[in-house]
């Protein structure tokens, strides 16, 4: 059993070895206390902005007992409300069978089970007999509820509780740290879900920190050795890559690998695209793989990395797809991927991105929903018509499917009676009690302890 003295009190505190319990992974009275104390009160990634491309298009997020409903009105404003008729509590748009949630393309909300109808500002404009309630349906007690709604990345955000702060506020440091990177402007290449075998936070916990890459992806490890660094930004997290000496865009997902370069790096590309289809674009593994042919024998690899990274901007740029420009600076303090309170992670570059996000499972702590989708930027109009397809676990990329054989492993393992917390890698593995440092103060439990 781990020798344990005081609790976590500041994140400086995380820099140290920490253990964290276990029943907030498995306990059923932990995930049923997370409705109130931690959904209802944080920001919360609901859909991007792409999704409703004009006045009438909606979407729904929903989340344990919850259910949300996100419209774009007239005046290109979104709003939010309660997903629910004000008459007799029916939800007023269903998520189809096997959907992660409903979208479409409405003037009104009517209720499948009275016809009460609501336009796009959640305003109720038909009652079938209104006389009989003798002139006591108000707006206050037919309208639909609003929830807070604003938008940031590309994506649209809400929050259930009427009293939160604004959600700008809420994303930093993160959100100044990824501005930059124009996040906004990238488009799905594919997006997937599935109901897994794990608590949320085991399955967030499988890819916000880069130790397990050597023995879960060795196949990685046969381009390079690129150690990583976890570290903690207020309610927030990040992680990124020790870059080598002289080579600090290295610090990005834009890489090259050991030994002649031009071979290294084609190979991680290729191998990167077929096993994980993600972290990449083709026009990057395209001119990869050109590398050998256009540069001499023993270049350095700092100009292999150079001349890759320049050429394929410059061949994106003429199809009209445009680089933000980010200093190197910039990119070593922002890392490779944000973890952004409590259950959403954004994997950035300057040209693509890789999200994950994960959500409880009703009030079953051994399952959840996960979902991952990755971005890239494409000419104006260009971007693939994409939804979220539901996609069983032994059919995701090969990479993808190493990290699922570990989330449901150790769902099981903490269950054991001889496990007794987690002991987190203080440099490399920040990013998960920096997690529960701050799940704990709106759980008011489970706050990380420190290690003798």
């Amino acid at each position: 059993m781990a020798d344990i003295s005081g609790i976590v009190e500041s994140a400086d505190d995380l820099e140290a070895p920490v253990t964290i319990g276990v029943d907030a992974y498995i306990s059923e009275d932990y995930v049923r206390l997370e409705r109130d104390r931690l959904w209802r009160k944080t920001w919360l990634q609901a859909g991007r902005v792409e999704d409703m491309p004009q006045a009438g298009s909606f979407i729904t997020f929903d989340i344990l007992d919850d259910s949300i409903l996100i419209v774009r009105g007239e005046d290109d404003q979104f709003r939010a409300f309660w997903n629910v008729c004000t008459h007799r509590g029916r939800r007023l748009v269903d998520t189809p069978k096997g959907r992660r949630n409903a979208r479409g393309l409405k003037k009104n909300f009517v209720c499948g089970f009275h016809g009460w109808t609501f336009d796009g500002k959640g305003t109720c404009t038909y009652v079938h007999e209104r006389e009989h309630w003798q002139g006591k349906l108000t707006a206050e007690n037919t309208d639909l509820g609003p929830v807070q709604c604003d938008t940031w990345g590309g994506w649209v955000w809400i929050n259930m509780d009427p009293e939160a702060g604004p959600l700008r506020e809420y994303l930093e440091p993160a959100a100044s740290m990824l501005d930059p990177y124009q996040l906004q402007n990238m488009r799905y290449r594919w997006r997937k879900f599935v109901v897994f075998d794990c608590n949320w936070k085991v399955a967030l916990e499988a890819f916000n920190e880069t130790y397990h890459v050597p023995v879960t992806h060795p196949e990685f490890m046969e381009f390079g050795d690129f150690p990583g660094w976890a570290r903690n930004q207020g309610l927030h997290s990040n992680i990124g890559y020790d870059a080598p000496k002289d080579m600090e865009e290295n610090a990005g997902k834009l890489r090259v690998g050991t030994g002649d370069a031009r071979i290294s790096t084609a190979q991680m590309q290729n191998y990167t695209w077929a096993a994980a289809n993600t972290n990449t674009t083709q026009t990057m593994v395209d001119v990869a793989n050109s590398l050998v042919d256009e540069l001499p024998e023993g270049t350095p690899n700092a100009e292999v990395l150079g001349y890759w990274i320049s050429r394929s901007k410059q061949i994106d740029a003429e199809q009209g797809v445009v680089w933000p420009e980010v200093p190197s600076s910039h990119t070593a303090q922002a890392g490779t991927a944000w973890q952004i309170f409590p259950n959403f992670q954004i994997g950035h570059a300057v040209n693509n991105m890789l999200c994950y996000m994960a959500r409880p499972y009703g009030n079953d702590p051994n399952k959840c929903y996960f979902e991952a989708a990755v971005f890239q930027l494409y000419p104006e109009g260009e971007a693939p018509e994409t939804d979220w397809d539901y996609t069983e676990p032994e059919d995701w990329p090969p990479v993808l499917q190493q990290d699922f054989n570990n989330m449901a492993a150790v769902q099981q393992g903490m269950k054991s009676g001889g496990f007794k917390g987690t002991l987190p890698n203080p440099y490399r593995e920040r990013a998960i009690p920096s997690l529960h440092m701050n799940l704990a103060r709106f759980m008011g439990q489970g706050t990380p302890r420190k290690l003798k």
